[in-house]
C-alpha cells in the first residue's frame, strides 16, 4: 500500500461546483500574505500532465497579462492592497513567457502588491525553456527561489514522459540557476511505467551531487484526460520501494523530510508551501488558480479565453466556490498538518478548531498501528512508516 502524492505548487484545491461571488468581502487583508500566480502556458503537454495549461496561440501572452491586471483590480477592490510574505509563480511553465512578458508581469505585481523585505519569491522553470534572460530578470527583481521541473535524470524516462529536455540540459539549467545565486529546488517523479529502483536511485544520487537546497518527490498518478490516463496499472511499480529508499538516502546527505513529498537542507524549506500545509490563507490569480481567504475557497476558470471574457464583463472568473464550516476546516487542517514532519500541535489546533476537533483526530489515530504515528503532550505526527501509507490515514480523517 502506497501513498499517491500530489503537488500543492499547482495551487489546486478541492472545491464544490457552486458559482458565487463576494466571498472575500470583509476578509482581513493583512491575514493573506501568500500569492500564487498561475501561468497557463507550456510548449507541449507531458504524457502525465493534468494541470491547467496549453501551448500558447498568437496573442495569448498579451491577453493573459491584460486579463491578469483586470483580475487584480477586482481583487484589490475586495481585499485592499496586500503585503506579501511569499509569492509563487507556477504553471504550466512560467519560463514559456518571453523576457518582455516577464518585464510586464513584474511591473504588474509591483503595482498591486507590497512585499516584506525578507519575502520568499519562487518561480517554476523547465530546463528546455529557461534562458539567461529569465535568470537576469529574476535576479534584478526579488526572486529568491527557482524550482526546476527535472522529473528524472534518465534519458529514456524523460523521453517516455514526453519531456522536452534531456539529462544534460537539466544539469545545465540547475547549474545556471545555482550560479545566478538562487536557492534551487527540483521536482522528480517516481512510480513511472517499468521504472526500476536502480534508475530511481541513480536520479536521486545525481540530484544530491547537483548541490540543490530542496528536493520534491511525486508519485505518478494516472489522470483522466491525459495520454497516460488509460495505462494499465500493472505497468506501474507500486512506488513503495522508491519512496522508502528516498526516505533513507536523502537525510543521509543533508536533506531532512519536512513534508510528505519534500526534503530540504536546514532553513531551505518552502515557506510558501508551508503556508498551505498550515491552513494559511492565500490568493491565487490567473486561469485555474485557487484561493483560500476568510474561510472560503474559490477556483478560477482554467480556460484563458473564458477567464478573460469574465473579466471583460467586469466579474471575477470564478468556476468553483465553497465556504467551509468549522468542522470541515478542522478536518482539512488535520490532514494538511499531518503532511508535515511537525504534525499537529495540540494546543494550537484546539485553540483554532476546537477541543472536539482535536479529540476526533486523537480517536481516529488511536485506531492505527502505533508504529505509524507518534503522540505526546506537544502533538501528533506521522512517522516515516506512517508517511508511506498516509492516504489510508487521510481517508479516515476526512
Amino acid at each position: 500500500m502506497t501513498n499517491k502524492f500530489t503537488t500543492t505548487d499547482d495551487n489546486s484545491q478541492k472545491a464544490a461546483a457552486r458559482n458565487d461571488g463576494g466571498f472575500f468581502s470583509g476578509a482581513r487583508a493583512s491575514s493573506c500574505r501568500s500569492l500564487y500566480v498561475h501561468v497557463p502556458f507550456c510548449e507541449r503537454k507531458c504524457n502525465y500532465c493534468a494541470f491547467e495549461s496549453a501551448p500558447p496561440r498568437a496573442g495569448d501572452f498579451e491577453l493573459y497579462l491584460a486579463s491578469l491586471k483586470k483580475e487584480l483590480a477586482l481583487r484589490r477592490a475586495e481585499l485592499g492592497r496586500l503585503t506579501l510574505g511569499t509569492c509563487y509563480i507556477g504553471g504550466g511553465t512560467p519560463t514559456a513567457l518571453p523576457p518582455l512578458a516577464w518585464d510586464e508581469l513584474i511591473e504588474t505585481l509591483e503595482e498591486f502588491f507590497d512585499f516584506v523585505p525578507e519575502a520568499e519569491v519562487t518561480v517554476e522553470a523547465n530546463p528546455n525553456s529557461l534562458r539567461a534572460e529569465h535568470l537576469l530578470a529574476w535576479r534584478e527583481w526579488r526572486v529568491t527561489r527557482v524550482s526546476v521541473g527535472v522529473q528524472s535524470f534518465d534519458g529514456a524516462e524523460l523521453e517516455m514522459m514526453g519531456r522536452l529536455h534531456g539529462a544534460a540540459q537539466a544539469h545545465e539549467a540547475l547549474s545556471a540557476a545555482l550560479a545566478a545565486g538562487f536557492a534551487v529546488s527540483a521536482d522528480f517523479i517516481f512510480g513511472l511505467p517499468h521504472q526500476s529502483l536502480e534508475n530511481w536511485a541513480r536520479t536521486l544520487r545525481e540530484a544530491v551531487r547537483c548541490g540543490l537546497s530542496h528536493i520534491s518527490l511525486y508519485q505518478l498518478s494516472l489522470e483522466e484526460g491525459t495520454p497516460w490516463g488509460n495505462l494499465p496499472h500493472d505497468v506501474l511499480p507500486d512506488g513503495y520501494a522508491q519512496y522508502r529508499w528516498a526516505q533513507w538516502y536523502l537525510p543521509r546527505h543533508g536533506y531532512e523530510q519536512y513534508e510528505i513529498a519534500n526534503f530540504a537542507r536546514a532553513g531551505r524549506e518552502s515557506r510558501h508551501n508551508l503556508n498551505y500545509w498550515r491552513d494559511g490563507e492565500y490568493l491565487g490569480i490567473g486561469p485555474g488558480a485557487a484561493s483560500y481567504i476568510n474561510g472560503a475557497r474559490m477556483k478560477n476558470s482554467g480556460l484563458l479565453r473564458e477567464y478573460a471574457a469574465a473579466l471583460d464583463a467586469g466579474r471575477l472568473p470564478i468556476r468553483e466556490s465553497e465556504r467551509l464550516d468549522a468542522e470541515a476546516r478542522g478536518r482539512e487542517a488535520a490532514v494538511l498538518a499531518l503532511r508535515t514532519a511537525a504534525g499537529i500541535e495540540r494546543a494550537e489546533f484546539a485553540r483554532e478548531y476546537g477541543v472536539a476537533a482535536l479529540s476526533r483526530v486523537e480517536r481516529i489515530m488511536s485506531g492505527f498501528p502505533k508504529n505509524l504515528y507518534e503522540s505526546d503532550e506537544r502533538g501528533i505526527r506521522l512517522t516515516k512508516s506512517g508517511m508511506r501509507v498516509a492516504n489510508l490515514i487521510w481517508e479516515e480523517l476526512v
